[in-house]
């Protein structure tokens, strides 16, 4: 019984640390933050969250929101536009800022 106690308290500890360190979006040329990128929708800064400022799709900062500059697919800075090339890019928020990739379809890319 400990053991299985000892293991659920790693797998949420794991849990907990990857959701602090996880992955966000930003826009290339601006340097904008346009929110987590995750599937939690509690997290009020994920981009699956359908209430939060980065998930909404009535938020000018949402990349769900089809009428805005990052979710119009046929905005230049929206991944699901084909024939974008300033899609926002994956960083890792701590430690290194490189480029992870882009988050677009694009298919110059």
């Amino acid at each position: 019984m400990r053991r299985i106690f000892l293991l659920f308290v790693c797998v949420f500890l794991g849990n907990i640390a990857f959701a602090q360190n996880g992955l966000v979006l930003v826009d290339p040329s601006s340097g904008k933050y346009l929110g987590n990128l995750n599937s939690n929708p509690y997290d009020p800064n994920s981009v699956s969250n359908p209430y939060g400022r980065y998930g909404s799709t009535y938020s000018s900062d949402s990349i769900n929101n089809p009428y805005g500059k990052y979710g119009s697919p046929y905005s230049n800075s929206s991944p699901t536009n084909p024939y974008a090339n300033q899609a926002p890019v994956i960083v890792q928020p701590y430690g290194n800022q490189n480029s992870l990739g882009s988050f677009g379809s694009s298919v110059w890319d």
